[in-house]
């Protein structure tokens, strides 16, 4: 087994982005690394479920990273696999524990949905960010005002202090924008979500002149779909694809709703919103016609 080990151990930029992702993108990775290993092997997901005592369910939640994992249960795949070299096993041991530990938004864990703690995950260990919103300015662009207007309005009967939690949340995830080795961040907002007065005059004209500034970073591009276009590719609703810097991670393709969110990882399907986004980063006014739209909406409000 000693030559396909490379294989399976991550370069060192692979590990830095691993590191820098969180539990949930560790999960993804060592499942993948795990699920592969077997397959080179030709061994069933039954024999590897058996070996750790376990359901084939299991074994199939575990190489997907949809479920922590206990070193025990990573050693003994390990043996089946023949995987002997004590500095490999290791580096695959290592993984396992950084897969259960807590991310940083758990200290936020009573303000937000089960459901979107993948997605702050994978944000985390993104390379490009790309989206479409109709109704609201995206929430990595949100001033504190605007996010406590948008908060509100799908919130009415929370306290102030959830409120306030809700908004520091939003807050800290914006701090990957100017972080070092910062994602890429590429915005379609809809002409509609500028329109749309909330949280009042000056809340509006505060979150304009954010959009302003933040398009200046260089790794921002933020685009306007303006109203002249008419009909649009994205006729459904909000759109968000998220890419990673590690080849063993797929696109995976975001998609909120009232009380849940899609995530999407198989090609077919993320190939279909890629051309949905490129369509719409054609039709929408580049970056510049942008910015000056920004700035004339500033000027009149």
């Amino acid at each position: 087994m000693t030559a396909a080990q490379p294989e399976y151990a991550p370069s060192g930029s692979d590990v830095l982005s691993l590191q820098r992702g969180g539990p949930t993108v560790q999960r993804i990775m060592l499942g993948t690394r795990l699920r592969r290993l077997r397959e080179s092997l030709n061994i069933s997901r039954d024999t590897a479920a058996s070996a750790i005592r376990a359901s084939d369910a299991k074994l199939c939640r575990m190489e997907l990273g949809r479920v922590g994992f206990k070193e025990r249960d990573v050693a003994d795949l390990l043996t089946l696999y023949g995987l002997q070299e004590p500095d490999v096993r290791q580096d695959f041991l290592d993984s396992a524990r950084r897969a259960n530990e807590p991310g940083w938004w758990r200290a936020y864990g009573d303000s937000f949905p089960a459901w979107f703690e993948q997605h702050l995950g994978l944000e985390e260990a993104t390379s490009l960010i790309r989206t479409y919103e109709v109704q609201f300015i995206p929430g990595l662009l949100q001033t504190a005002g605007y996010a406590e207007a948008v908060i509100r309005l799908g919130r009415p009967t929370d306290t102030p202090d959830s409120i306030r939690r809700r908004v520091e949340l939003r807050m800290t995830r914006q701090e990957l924008l100017t972080r070092p080795g910062a994602p890429r961040l590429w915005v379609v907002v809809d002409e509609a979500a500028l329109r749309r007065p909330l949280g009042g005059a000056d809340v509006m004209r505060e979150q304009v002149r954010h959009l302003i500034e933040t398009a200046a970073l260089p790794n921002v591009t933020l685009q306007v779909l303006p109203f002249h276009v008419g009909g649009h590719a994205a006729a459904g609703g909000p759109i968000t694809v998220l890419r990673f810097p590690v080849p063993d991670l797929p696109d995976v393709v975001y998609l909120e709703q009232l009380t849940s969110a899609l995530y999407l990882d198989k090609p077919d399907e993320v190939d279909r919103y890629l051309a949905v986004m490129d369509r719409l980063s054609m039709v929408a006014s580049p970056a510049p016609e942008s910015v000056a739209f920004l700035e004339k909406l500033l000027k009149d409000s």
